[in-house]
């Protein structure tokens, strides 16, 4: 599901496509180097991405693809058509959710075949101790994996600020490579 209100309606309002139509509408756009393959979670229709991916390969663009970092079994199936993974490791405290550490590590293990890289979402919730579990876990496979922090965006909140910095030092203990990025699209009030 999109993080925004108007992702939210627009979901509801969807269209199917065989992967057939999709590439036709792709197709439009001639000099695309890329096509960003996101959700809700990609990986849930992984049956669409076996029959689709290779059609788009033919393309000769880049697929990259964003998901949630859990369903591994589904990116077998389709790795050997990714360039690159943008994989979310889903921290308790900052969710509220139940941990997945062994989804996201296997995962992490399948994804490191491609250009990998990891982010994390930072609140005003999450726990360092987290961070470095998460950071950890990304150093076990590969000690270069670029790890992304977010933070939550909250208009002038100093203390998200203060709490990603802390992380990015705790993270850095680990990796070689921790970014701090913000959500931009929310700084620009593009959504």
């Amino acid at each position: 599901m999109c993080d925004t209100p108007q992702g939210r309606k627009a979901f509801y309002g969807f269209k199917r496509y065989s992967p057939k139509q999709l590439l036709k509408k792709i197709s439009r756009f001639k000099k695309a180097h890329s096509v960003s393959i996101t959700g809700g979670e990609p990986l849930e229709q992984k049956d669409f991405l076996k029959e689709f991916l290779p059609l788009l390969r033919r393309k000769n663009v880049k697929i990259y693809l964003e998901t949630n970092g859990i369903l591994f079994q589904e990116l077998k199936e389709i790795i050997r058509f990714v360039d690159i993974v943008a994989m979310d490791i889903k921290i308790p405290s900052t969710t509220g959710q139940k941990s997945f550490w062994k989804e996201h590590e296997q995962f992490l293990r399948v994804a490191r075949a491609k250009d990998v890289f990891v982010k994390v979402v930072v609140g005003p919730k999450t726990r360092l101790s987290e961070i470095a579990r998460a950071a950890k876990l990304a150093s076990g496979v590969n000690r270069d994996i670029v790890f992304i922090l977010q933070p939550q965006y909250s208009r002038g909140n100093q203390e998200i600020l203060q709490r990603c910095l802390a992380a990015q030092r705790k993270a850095a203990g680990f990796l070689s490579d921790v970014r701090l990025v913000p959500q931009l699209h929310k700084f620009l009030r593009v959504r």
